[in-house]
């Protein structure tokens, strides 16, 4: 049985109505910030429970220019956490800042009790990285971040419909970024991003910005960047945005049937704790695994698609190394490196195709 891990192909099998709508906006000629993209926003925010959202070419430039909306300037700190795409902290840097990392906890999520000593008077932000759709603890971030007076913009890039406690991921901080990637929860036919905001002035700030800094054809108020939502992408996303809760539902569904089936494999598979009160996206559905490497070789030679992310922390990174991190600074990261795993778990797999990968799991520790 193959099982695999990307479901583009299952998701897009019948896109004539995507491509009617592409086929109209090519006879208007409305390529850039058409009527579209605002239509897309305004449910994007509404959706979210946010005031505003704001279309841009990616998630990570979401990130970069969420950063330098609330201030982060060259030289400040940003805190962050180690084990996540390179995206987040790639943005961090594009925005003049250095990032400072704290270690992670059983949830593969930044570790709120240490990101007080990570904090310091160069300290601009905090960015919290909802990683493969799981809610970080944002209540207690959120504390530490109004007592020392220091902005929050989550990164939310793999978190569409998370949310904690009935309220959305992306709306606890002052901005978040989220991508709209292929592979995202959210997804449309290329790269696209989106920051969500309830700041008036942050969301007029990033609105010029995005777009070079036109307040009209002939004013320039300010000096921006070429960062804009095309409009055919906010016509795929127009399409998919209400069919979101659903694939989530089904992700969910998914996964606890993983977990249920997993569990009696422990220690050898740990599954790791899952708050109550929190909607997990499962953006990627990911695991700890005694002989990963062994396992993952095993499972891709039976078609059961499992992948690493990410097998390298950023603190490790080559292009890490002027930040001063070392092998040993962030143990708990540093193990579920080495023994994470993501076994497929989208919203188009059959709850056959679910058991044959725990039947090949439980096969691999039975030898």
């Amino acid at each position: 049985m193959r099982v695999p891990y990307s479901y583009l192909d299952r998701q897009f099998a019948e896109p004539d109505a995507i491509l009617a709508d592409i086929r109209e906006l090519v006879r208007r000629g409305d390529y850039t910030l058409g009527a579209a993209v605002g239509e897309f926003e305004e449910r994007y925010a509404r959706m979210l429970g946010a005031r505003h959202a704001i279309g841009v070419g990616s998630g990570t430039e979401a990130l970069t220019l969420a950063l330098q909306a609330v201030g982060v300037r060259p030289g400040d700190e940003v805190v962050t956490a180690p084990n996540t795409f390179i995206a987040s902290v790639g943005a961090i840097v594009a925005a003049g800042a250095r990032p400072v990392f704290v270690d992670v906890n059983a949830e593969h999520n930044i570790d709120a009790a240490l990101i007080e000593r990570a904090v310091t008077p160069r300290t601009r932000a905090l960015m919290p990285v909802h990683l493969s759709g799981n809610p970080v603890d944002m209540a207690a971030i959120v504390e530490i971040a109004q007592r020392r007076r220091v902005p929050i913009v989550e990164d939310a890039c793999q978190a569409f419909t998370a949310a904690i406690g009935g309220r959305a991921v992306g709306t606890f901080g002052e901005a978040a970024g989220f991508s709209l990637h292929p592979l995202k929860p959210l997804n449309v036919w290329g790269d696209a991003g989106m920051i969500v905001t309830d700041s008036d002035t942050l969301a007029d700030h990033l609105r010029l910005r995005r777009n070079h800094g036109l307040r009209d054809r002939d004013t320039v108020e300010i000096f921006g960047v070429n960062s804009r939502l095309d409009t055919l992408q906010a016509l795929v996303g127009l399409h998919l945005l209400d069919t979101t809760g659903a694939v989530t539902e089904r992700r969910i569904g998914h996964a606890r049937r993983l977990d249920a089936g997993l569990a009696p494999l422990a220690p050898h598979i740990t599954v790791p704790p899952r708050r109550p009160g929190v909607r997990h996206a499962y953006l990627t559905y990911v695991v700890q695994a005694q002989d990963r490497d062994g396992l993952v070789r095993f499972l891709v030679e039976r078609g059961v698609e499992a992948k690493v992310h990410y097998p390298v922390p950023v603190h490790l990174q080559p292009a890490a190394k002027d930040l001063g991190y070392k092998p040993g600074d962030f143990p708990v990261c540093e193990r579920q490196a080495r023994e994470i795993v993501t076994l497929p778990a989208h919203q188009h797999l059959t709850f056959d195709q679910l058991d044959y990968v725990v039947e090949q799991v439980t096969e691999f520790y039975s030898r």
